[in-house]
């Protein structure tokens, strides 16, 4: 139970419908259908695979969670400044070339630094234990459940809000996106001080 709500809390299914329809509020209900799907699905496969080797993958590179807070730090920062600096007639130039399913919603937004971390924490707490993976299992399987309706049904968010909504929430987005950018470079920085 607390590792769903720790997960639930980290990854924040509510606060991800601004960025989700800031990216895709524009295409086609079909199109946000499927970059929903695909968003959660390489989160889910992203967190899995660190469930199951994450502390072998860090150690084997040389990689430290500081280090990884830094990079998805730096990288929700330039999709942050994207946000608020693209035209408000026109939307972010990464949804143009870059499947925005993959890289920014699925990772470094959903399966960020904090979501691989606690869930690194929660396989060493399981220790051994058979009970307790199960548990952290269907924790991370109902936390990307939560995420999938959250950002599926967000096309009712989007009759609401209509062009000029959506608009100021790409802004809105990028403003909160470019705190949590900074947060995590922040707590980067405290981590390496910390360590050294």
């Amino acid at each position: 139970m607390s590792a769903t709500i720790t997960l639930i809390v980290i990854m924040d299914p509510p606060g991800t419908v601004p960025v989700f329809l800031s990216l895709v509020g524009r295409k086609p209900m079909a199109v946000r259908a499927r970059a929903a799907r695909q968003a959660v699905l390489v989160s889910l496969l992203v967190i899995s695979l660190f469930a199951v080797a994450g502390q072998a993958i860090l150690s084997y590179l040389g990689i430290g969670i500081p280090a990884l807070q830094g990079a998805g730090g730096l990288l929700l920062l330039l999709i942050a400044l994207q946000l608020l600096s693209s035209k408000s007639n026109q939307e972010p130039e990464a949804v143009e070339d870059v499947n925005v399913a993959l890289v920014p919603l699925g990772t470094p937004l959903l399966a960020g630094p904090g979501a691989i971390a606690a869930t690194i924490v929660f396989v060493r707490q399981a220790d051994g234990h058979l009970g307790a993976y199960v548990a952290l299992a269907l924790a991370i399987v109902a936390v990307h459940f939560v995420l999938y309706t959250c950002m599926r049904y967000s096309g009712v968010v989007i009759r609401l809000i209509k062009e000029s909504g959506i608009t100021l929430l790409a802004k809105v987005a990028g403003l909160l996106l470019a705190a949590i950018a900074v947060e995590l470079v922040a707590n980067s920085v405290r981590g390496f001080i910390a360590g050294g």
